[in-house]
């Protein structure tokens, strides 16, 4: 049996987005860049994640300050940075809801309430870490 070829499984790259041009270090500045803009306008457009840079701006020196051992420094550090990555996640979810529409529908408010779901999952983590690894210590 002959194995597909790359164009017919829709990866000829002739087919990709004439967006998708940059290669090399051209694409790695451009997709620095675009991070950038997207931590920026995060940061400027949801409170939510002004509250957890501000949240972990105090979690991450702290986990610095405290006598436990690197690993468990490690996962503390992990865990707000997961809980900022979430963050990011679900409001870009949400831009793309309201970007399709701003009427109510329960597909979009499903999207929305899994987003937050998973905000708020992470937020237990790092409860969960935290207290853990305080707990050795204690």
């Amino acid at each position: 049996m002959q194995e597909p070829s790359s164009n017919e499984l829709g990866l000829d790259p002739a087919n990709e987005s004439p967006f998708k041009g940059k290669t090399g270090l051209r694409r790695v500045w451009n997709a620095l860049t675009y991070s950038l803009a997207g931590l920026k306008a995060a940061y400027l457009c949801e409170d939510a994640f002004r509250q957890e840079v501000i949240l972990a701006a105090l979690l991450i020196p702290a986990a610095f300050l405290l006598p436990v051992p690197w690993l468990g420094r490690g996962l503390m550090i992990a865990s707000v940075l997961l809980v900022l990555v979430v963050e990011l996640l679900n409001s870009a979810i949400e831009a793309v809801v309201d970007r399709v529409s701003l009427e109510n529908h329960r597909l979009a408010k499903r999207a929305k309430d899994i987003g937050s779901a998973a905000v708020l999952v992470s937020l237990i983590i790092v409860m969960v870490v935290w207290g853990c690894v305080l707990m050795e210590i204690a």
